[in-house]
């Protein structure tokens, strides 16, 4: 018997159609429930290995709601629901399913799909247990080799940042304004570069006086549990004065991470962790903080009980190591920063890495730092354009193929797979592979072998596997250009490259970088770029990203006339659209289903139900024909 399956929806037909699919395969369904409130009350019963989740359930709850609490239990769960609208379908993708099903579904796509979740929920174990196991020996290693609390909390902030990333981290006991006070502030700067900042600096920074922040501190509830804020929930915690509020003001931070441990005779000493991310934090870091705390208590009574223990002035901490294998990556926003911590949290694993983002972004230089940064940093590191081979050569470069294999096959060729050997392989454009070679792919994940077209032996292979696209995968899956199970087997551990729009911070350092190197390539002394020309920088789109960036700042150096560029030929930036252009308004997938929907309606005047009627010409069961009206907003005199 396999696993035990807990069906959540609220649908009879549909759920017993699932009760009798999982049956036949051999899992055991414990049960059915209706609403998060009933799947609740079965899970206290018995607990299951999988849970399948329907996003819309009887009652005010959701199933995103029970999705949250399934996180925090960890216990797997794969989405259930027809189409949904983009806004809910991004907030149950933060709930970070193992899976989603889209209605109707087969039954071979459900056994896939259940398949492939337990393939993903065994390596996020693995990294659970990777992660703790490393924290709880770094943060061991810090607390032997310190002397002192400042220093201590400065190591273990840089620590923490790989697992559980911050912008801003205050860390102490709450009681600022004590002549025992034991604490301080660490801003984020750089990778592994901190700014520590005490109350005076503080004061300074934020125009308060010492009296100011004690009594804005006496505002700020206290904790007694680990607790997340992100969105709204810090929004609501930031409305009245308080330390919190102030630190959100003053460095635009969006979420907080509050995590209380009791030492000396139950003394509170607070790790709050703040983001400028607006959903930065999970029950995972929860857990995750939990399973090292022990280690932080005895480490700071130690050191607190030291009559020796000096505080020492250290303003940033820069560990050697990073910089040396992603010499090319330039900037220090937020956005940027967080993908550098995924990329050192990923790159001592094999981990299959899957790098999402826009043209121009930066993907192959991040794939660059994953290879640099790992055991295999010696071994080989090819790259494949996916995009760029002949659909017929893609077989023969990727897997080799023995002499007299084909027309034209004059020699035995070795692929690439066989010279990744050992090494990493980097599959760029994914998105653009056909689909008979999507499955071969497959088979190279889950077997570890390749087979040279012509040739009748498989061959070993030790390859970890980077993939990249610019293309969004989860539309090609639903469009049939990209296998579900293949996506799942390379999105392990996604890495989604920000556009350069969003990190308008990294501009200026970004143009300076290209200015220096196209000057010095060109023998021309540039100094300097006009502020005029930065304004305009910064108020453009770039559509095109780092790569357009570039491009522009390499034109301007050869077209400066002095040692300073003036000037940048910037397209020009759409405007707002005339009354002529209403013409060229295309309707979004969203709007075109709903009109579709409501054209065939109308046909059938209104019959759902029976021979003939809606659901049947559409070929979809007519409760779910009913959730995808009510989700589109289609009412009866849309119909009539």
């Amino acid at each position: 018997m396999k696993e035990k399956i807990l069906i959540v929806e609220d649908q009879f037909v549909e759920a017993d159609y699932l009760r009798l699919m999982l049956t036949q395969a051999g899992y055991n369904v414990t049960g059915i429930a209706r609403s998060v409130t009933q799947a609740e009350e079965m899970m206290q019963e018995e607990t299951p290995d999988f849970v399948l989740l329907d996003i819309f359930l009887k009652g005010k709850q959701t199933g995103i709601h029970l999705a949250k609490q399934l996180t925090a239990d960890n216990i797997p769960f794969v989405y259930l629901s027809a189409n949904s609208t983009e806004d809910i379908l991004n907030e149950a993708k933060t709930t970070e399913p193992y899976g989603f099903l889209v209605k109707p579904f087969r039954e071979k796509d459900l056994l896939v799909t259940l398949e492939i979740a337990r393939y993903r929920y065994k390596h996020s174990l693995e990294s659970k247990y990777r992660q703790e196991a490393e924290l709880k020996k770094s943060i061991k290693n810090i607390i032997a080799k310190s002397t002192n609390l400042q220093e201590t909390l400065l190591k273990v902030a840089a620590t923490l940042q790989k697992y559980i990333p911050f912008d801003y981290m205050a860390a102490g006991f709450d009681n600022i304004g004590s002549a025992s006070f034991a604490g301080t502030c660490f801003l984020r700067i750089g990778f592994n570069e901190y700014q520590t900042i005490g109350i005076n600096e503080l004061a300074t920074i934020t125009g308060k006086t010492i009296e100011e922040l004690i009594a804005l501190q006496s505002h700020s509830p206290q904790e007694t549990n680990a607790t997340v804020y992100n969105n709204d929930a810090f929004k609501n915690i930031c409305r009245q004065p308080s330390l919190r509020k102030l630190f959100a003001e003053t460095f635009r931070l969006k979420s907080h991470l509050e995590m209380p441990v009791f030492i000396l005779n139950g003394r509170p000493f607070s790790f709050c962790l703040y983001s400028k991310i607006s959903d930065a934090y999970n029950a995972s870091h929860i857990n995750l903080f939990e399973n090292a705390q022990m280690l932080l208590i005895n480490g700071i009574e130690t050191m607190l009980n030291n009559k020796n223990n000096i505080q020492h002035k250290v303003n940033k901490i820069a560990e050697a190591g990073f910089a040396e294998g992603c010499e090319g990556i330039i900037g220090k926003s937020p956005l940027l920063l967080n993908v550098l911590d995924h990329v050192a949290q990923v790159a001592p694993s094999d981990t299959s890495v899957l790098i999402l983002g826009e043209s121009g972004t930066g993907k192959e230089k991040i794939a660059d730092c994953i290879h640099n940064l790992s055991n295999r940093k010696s071994k080989p590191f090819i790259k494949v354009n996916c995009a760029a081979l002949p659909a017929m050569l893609i077989e023969s470069e990727l897997f080799g193929h023995e002499k007299g294999a084909f027309t034209g096959a004059l020699d035995k060729r070795i692929g690439k797979f066989e010279k990744a050997n050992h090494g990493t392989i980097l599959l760029d454009e994914i998105g653009e592979m056909p689909l008979e070679l999507q499955v071969k792919l497959l088979r190279v994940l889950q077997e570890k072998e390749i087979e040279r077209i012509g040739g009748r032996d498989t061959i070993k292979i030790d390859v970890r596997i980077v993939a990249a696209t610019n293309k969004n995968l989860e539309k090609e899956v639903a469009e049939g250009r990209f296998r579900l199970d293949l996506y799942y087997r390379l999105n392990v551990f996604p890495i989604e490259m920000p556009p350069l729009r969003q990190r308008k911070e990294d501009i200026p350092v970004l143009a300076y970088h290209f200015m220096n190197y196209y000057g010095n390539k060109a023998g021309k002394k540039i100094s300097g770029i006009a502020d005029d020309v930065l304004k305009s920088m910064m108020a453009y789109n770039w559509r095109g990203n780092i790569r357009e960036l570039e491009h522009q700042m390499e034109r301007s150096v050869l077209l400066a006339k002095g040692n300073v560029i003036e000037n940048i030929l910037l397209p020009a930036m759409p405007g707002k659209q005339t009354q002529g252009a209403e013409e060229d308004y295309v309707k979004t997938i969203y709007e075109n289903e709903r009109d579709y929907i409501i054209s065939i309606l109308k046909k059938c005047n209104g019959r759902i139900w029976g021979a003939g009627a809606a659901a049947e010409i559409l070929n979809i069961h007519p409760s779910t024909l009913k959730s995808k009206m009510k989700k589109l907003g289609i009412r009866k005199e849309f119909i009539q």
